[in-house]
């Protein structure tokens, strides 16, 4: 049987270089075994075991998710909007095709509906194989899966969402069109009411490109009065902090504050990472950063 090899995989460790995302810096992981190695329809598909975070999923040479830090963002990208919003009971996830933030959503109780839209089957059918405990999401029966693109799915969309997850990869290839104003204005659209929330991941960070998250925020207020940037604390992402653009079509909304909360007692037994008080922790930013990405547009 021939070794699986891979092109981000040399002497024994993983590079994530890109000197467009991160310039003058890269991310490396030591692997101790190619687990899977795939050229889907839409992307390169690579799963490898790590020695320290174990199995690790990487699409186009970005890495997706880590089973050791995974949870990290999961928790935060599902949690903060659900908690925002009083009564969520339909939830709406495009991409998240490893079934990590179906696995969050179900753990509340208002919610009767989780529909999950990814593009690609063979993330879903890598994650279900090498990511288990994030895959088991899709094994819940509020959970309904569809395999095709999420801007066709929103644009022949007949009902209406609490609340809207979009889980995708960066901002190229099959999640390109993600990320327009088209799109926020389709999101805003499949809202149920003004008390709808949309959060989105942001892949750049306060360290690495200020700018763009300043124009990402601007383009997110076209459509939405409320936009409020979050992070998350990821290892295995870049420079260990992932950007969440939490909006909402209600203008008096404070997605700071969480609506909705668990016991303490509760929350310490089902989430590894949220909190209510980090709830809104997460939404103060350094000095600096908050100048620029709370400055008002001209």
């Amino acid at each position: 049987m021939t070794e699986l090899t891979h092109y981000t995989i040399k002497n024994g460790w993983f590079s994530e270089v890109s000197d467009d995302s991160f310039p003058g810096q890269a991310m490396q992981l030591r692997v101790e075994k190619i687990l899977h190695v795939e050229q889907s329809q839409y992307q390169d598909v690579l799963v490898f075991k790590s020695t320290d975070y174990g199995n690790v999923l990487v699409l186009d040479g970005v890495i997706q998710a880590s089973e050791r830090d995974e949870f990290a963002y999961q928790e935060m990208i599902t949690h903060l909007a659900l908690n925002s919003h009083p009564n969520p009971q339909r939830v709406l996830v495009i991409g998240g095709g490893d079934g990590g933030v179906l696995r969050e959503i179900v753990k509340h109780e208002t919610v009767k509906e989780a529909v999950l839209v990814e593009i690609d089957e063979c993330v879903i059918r890598v994650s279900k194989q090498y990511l288990p405990d994030m895959a088991r999401g899709f094994d819940h029966p509020k959970v309904t899966l569809r395999v095709e693109d999420g801007f066709k799915y929103l644009s022949e969309l007949t009902t209406k969402f609490d609340v809207i997850i979009t889980d995708s990869s960066d901002p190229e290839g099959p999640a390109e069109s993600l990320f327009g104003v088209p799109f926020y204005n389709l999101l805003s659209r499949s809202l149920a009411d003004d008390n709808g929330i949309v959060v989105t991941q942001c892949s750049e960070n306060i360290w690495l490109n200020l700018n763009l998250l300043k124009e990402f925020r601007d383009t997110c207020r076209k459509v939405f009065p409320v936009v409020e940037y979050a992070y998350t604390t990821v290892p295995t992402y870049t420079s260990g902090q992932l950007g969440l653009f939490v909006c909402c079509k209600n203008p008096a909304a404070n997605v700071k504050i969480p609506l909705r909360k668990w016991s303490e007692e509760t929350e310490m037994t089902i989430n590894r990472y949220y909190n209510s008080t980090l709830h809104t922790a997460s939404f103060v930013l350094p000095t600096w950063a908050r100048l620029v990405l709370n400055k008002k547009e001209a």
